[in-house]
This record gives C-alpha cells, structure tokens and sequence, in this order.
C-alpha cells in the first residue's frame, strides 16, 4: 500500500477513534463520580449526595428526617480496635439501609453519625423506628463481643413545614440527644427515651418557632 493510502486510512479511523475515545473517558468519569459518592466503608452515600437525595424525598409530606449515632464509639475502638469499629459502623449502616427500604434514602454524615429520609406510607414510622433501635443494637455477627446501642431522633417534616433538610436535621439530633440522656437512667428509661426522641424534638421545634 502506497504511503498516502496509509495516511488516507489513518486519517478515516480519527473520527471512530475519537469517538471511541470520549466513551472510554465518559465511563471512567462516571465511576469515579459514583465513587466519589458513596462511602467508602460503609457503601451509603456521603452527605453531598445525601442531601441532595433527601431534599428531593422532602417533598413529600409523609417524609420523616432520621438521625443515627453509636453510642460509646470511641470506647468500642479504644477497647477492641479501629478494625472492630469499622465493622461496627458498615453493620449499622446496612440495618439502616435494609429497614428504610428503596424508597427511602441513607447516608453517613460523618464518623459514627447517620442520617436517613424515609417516606411513612403507612403512618407506622415510631413503631419501626423503636423495632430498628433494638435492631441496632444487636451484636455484630462476627464481633459478638461488642456490644453498644444505637440513639435515633427523628421528626416529621409535616410538623414542621418549610424547613429545610438542615433545619430538619438539627431537631432530630436534638430529639438524638434527649434520647441519650433518658438513656442514663437505666433500660426502661433508654426504652422510652428513644420512643419519645420525636416528641423531644417537636418540643424544641415548637420553642424556637415561639
């Protein structure tokens, strides 16, 4: 073959290359979005990708904002090492997961901290939410010498309209924390602390509004 008709056959394959090109990058692209969304111990999304997700959810009235903490973390990896910690956290997460379903969303803000937006379809969300702090509670299968508890507060969107996801978050975490602190009275206290972590954070709520 003549060297023009080798440059001719080149020059014909720079589209398709090119083309074929820009796919590969495109892809690789993606991956490395959907890596940079996710966590990467515990697979939940972070929170930039939460929250965009949650704030969509929160259009719906029958959406109810949830905020997550292990107790005692610091002492669980002082005691039995980051690695038992770890496990920890990507179990907790993947209970989290499993009981808010597909239509719901979860993240992991940070640390030993989650947050979650699920839709109450069925208007059951304090009993689930009760039946998933004994859930989270459970030891971990392969370190079942690690025991700890998990404070959840939660609140209804509806209760408190217009707020935006932040807001929302914040009186979870202030419904989170009262439920810790009737913790420190013992098991029946724990119990009733994390049922009324809801109407802890109503009750603040309905204080700022004031």
């Amino acid at each position: 073959m003549e060297a023009g008709g080798v440059v001719n056959g080149i020059a014909a394959l720079l589209p398709a290359l090119a083309t074929l090109g820009w796919a590969v990058h495109a892809r690789w692209l993606r991956r490395r979005l959907t890596t940079a969304r996710h966590d990467p111990l515990t697979g939940l999304w972070t929170r930039d990708a939460f929250t965009r997700r949650a704030r969509r959810l929160l259009r719906d009235p029958r959406a109810v904002v949830v905020l997550a903490d292990v107790d005692h973390f610091k002492q669980i990896n002082d005691t039995h090492g980051h690695a038992a910690g770890d496990v920890l956290l990507a179990t907790v997460a993947a209970r989290l997961a499993h009981d808010t379903g597909p239509g719901g969303v979860v993240g992991r803000l940070g640390g030993d901290e989650f947050a979650a937006v699920l839709i109450d379809r069925d208007g059951t969300a304090a009993d689930r939410l009760h039946t998933l702090a004994r859930i989270l509670a459970r030891p971990v299968d392969t370190a079942p010498d690690v025991h700890t508890s998990v404070s959840l507060g939660w609140v209804r969107a509806a209760d408190h309209p217009g707020d935006e996801l932040s807001v929302l978050l914040r009186r979870a975490d202030e419904a989170m924390y009262a439920a810790k602190r009737s913790s420190r009275g013992g098991p029946r206290r724990a119990r009733l602390g994390k049922m009324l972590g809801s109407v802890a954070g109503r009750r603040h709520g309905r204080r700022g509004a004031a």
